[in-house]
């Protein structure tokens, strides 16, 4: 529970107690008593929280549609101080660019960014509306879908063979990676797609960055 700055009280086993001063968050608040709005919830729990799970928590919230990027970057900037300020501007710029999970977050940074692959579109609904793509170079006809390890195990497994199925009767070339991949070897992932996306047409050529050199030479176009 939020105090004013002055007033002290003892936390306990059932209440935590914290001391703020005026104007350190919103002015919002509903129910009875008083609750934090989402933004500040979601500001609060990554000053605390490891990188990863400042990932998490934003990327979540924008998911399930409880907030969006430019409120919550509009909530942290009327705050003066917060740990993971760089952190979290840097994430919501790229959840606002379409990017809802943390897969997704990381293959824009670290794959598609951070080799100059041409940017791809997000979040598109296939042919037959079911599904939701990942990310999906329309220009390339290339589809990378980011699994994790919920909803693509026993009966997701078959969901995701259907929707590749889909795919390929569509004419597009999709490539699946899962968490594992884009943590462990995200320069690897690059090499792949860039590789498909100069067959389908694509005139450019990845960028190396600093982790690249893990990557043998005849893995790159």
């Amino acid at each position: 529970m939020l105090v004013p700055h002055g007033q002290i009280l003892a936390s306990s086993e059932r209440w935590q107690f914290l001391r703020e001063r005026a104007g350190a968050r919103s002015p919002r608040s509903s129910g009875s008593p008083p609750c934090t709005t989402v933004e500040d919830t979601v500001l609060d729990l990554c000053a605390e929280a490891r990188p990863e799970d400042v990932v998490g928590w934003a990327t979540v919230a924008v998911q399930r549609r409880r907030t969006t990027a430019a409120r919550l970057l509009r909530e942290l900037d009327g705050r003066q101080r917060h740990p993971r300020r760089a952190l979290l501007t840097a994430l919501l710029t790229d959840v606002a660019a379409g990017a809802e999970s943390p897969l997704e977050v990381t293959y824009l940074r670290d794959v598609e960014r951070a080799h100059g692959l041409p940017p791809a579109v997000r979040q598109r609904p296939s042919r037959d509306r079911r599904a939701l793509r990942d990310v999906r170079y329309p220009e390339y006809r290339v589809v990378v879908e980011l699994d994790g390890r919920l909803g693509h195990t026993e009966l997701g497994r078959f969901r995701d063979m259907d929707r590749d199925n889909v795919a390929g009767l569509d004419g597009l070339f999709t490539m699946r990676y899962g968490a594992a991949d884009l943590w462990g070897r995200p320069c690897a992932v690059a090499a792949q797609v860039a590789a498909a996306l100069r067959q389908r047409g694509w005139r450019g050529l990845p960028t190396r960055c600093r982790r690249c050199s893990r990557v043998p030479e005849e893995d790159w176009v």
